[in-house]
């Protein structure tokens, strides 16, 4: 097999980009493959960053120099400062990855020492040169800047720390007949309900399974959803038809704790069982679009907007601390556009 690989940053996430020729057996083997996923944005299969697929094909990463005794109690230091100020997990370990694929670049050259120059040559030989993303990139320059400005006596100045240029992606979205049949096509009640509640609230997927039978009133037809991103709580509206469906679900389920549990009571439902329900629905509805769960909530989002709901109110129930990150919708709203007469029906 005539094949090169390398790893990549996915939405957020190290990965392991596969390259090779379009043929239709390879692809079919590479979808065998445990985790494997097709980047639309990237035009590439891509897995997870494991050991297995790191031998597997051959990888060979700059992370496989050892970090030195000073690095090693750097990253320490900075795991404790991190979880002090009640930084998640998930954020805590992609900022000490970041810093330690820094620290390990500069193994031989003690911190105090490192300089803005520094960050310029790392950025070139590292980042351009194994053509990693703007975003990863970008995680690794916060890890960066937030490290030096809580350590003493360095000659970084944080202030000068250029972020890269990032893309300006618009947001995935679904009609609302593709959605609807996504959402009919699932025949468990469970995963039907799941999907509903996502599309219907705009929830993000670890939003959908931190959720719990409290926090659905039925009395003021709203879902409090606690600590999500940025630990902030806010609530979203709940649909009397989505309450109806609910109600069915909790008669069959029963759940315990958690709203959506998995095969162990008490237990919440996997991430990755939940991308296999979304997998299966969009087979089963006939859509040939890499669609993620994400989509659902990007179209919530933009189909709000067409319904003509207020800008405001949409950033309010999406949690966007942000009203520029709210804004990118009205890029991919049709509602006016699809009003444009084009030139060419005068011809």
């Amino acid at each position: 097999m005539n094949w090169s690989a390398k790893i990549i940053s996915h939405n957020g996430e190290k990965r392991i980009a596969v390259y090779f020729e379009k043929n239709k057996d390879l692809i079919e083997r590479i979808k065998k493959l445990e985790g494997s996923r097709w980047s639309q944005s990237l035009k590439v299969w891509h897995l997870p960053d494991t050991e297995k697929y790191r031998n597997q094909f051959q990888i060979i990463f700059p992370e496989t120099k050892l970090i030195n005794e000073e690095g090693i109690e750097a990253i320490t230091k900075f795991t404790l400062w991190l979880r002090s100020k009640r930084y998640s997990e998930k954020t805590i370990i992609t900022y000490c990855d970041g810093l330690k694929s820094f620290l390990v670049f500069y193994n031989k050259k003690p911190i105090q020492s490192i300089t803005n120059e520094d960050v310029i040559i790392f950025n070139n030989e590292y980042i351009i040169k194994n053509k990693l993303s703007e975003s990863y990139q970008n995680q690794i320059v916060n890890a960066i800047k937030l490290y030096f400005k809580i350590i003493r006596d360095t000659k970084i100045d944080i202030e000068k720390i250029h972020r890269p240029k990032r893309a300006k992606t618009l947001p995935n979205v679904l009609s609302k007949e593709e959605v609807k049949a996504i959402l009919e096509a699932p025949t468990n009640l469970k995963h039907k309900m799941m999907l509903s509640l996502i599309y219907s609230c705009g929830l993000r997927s670890g939003e959908l399974l931190a959720l719990e039978p409290k926090h659905i009133d039925s009395k003021r037809n709203i879902v409090l959803l606690k600590n999500s991103k940025g630990k902030k709580d806010r609530i979203a509206p709940l649909s009397p038809k989505i309450l109806e469906l609910l109600r069915s679900y909790y008669l069959m389920y029963k759940p315990v704790k958690y709203l959506f549990e998995g095969n162990i009571v008490g237990e919440p439902y996997s991430e990755k069982s939940l991308q296999q329900v979304m997998k299966q629905s969009i087979q089963k509805a006939n859509i040939f679009k890499p669609v993620t769960l994400h989509w659902l909530r990007h179209s919530f989002a933009t189909h709000l907007l067409e319904s003509g709901t207020d800008l405001r109110y949409i950033q309010e129930l999406l949690g966007h601390s942000s009203s520029k990150t709210t804004e990118i919708y009205t890029h991919v709203s049709t509602k006016n556009i699809q009003q444009i007469r084009s030139p060419f029906d005068d011809l």
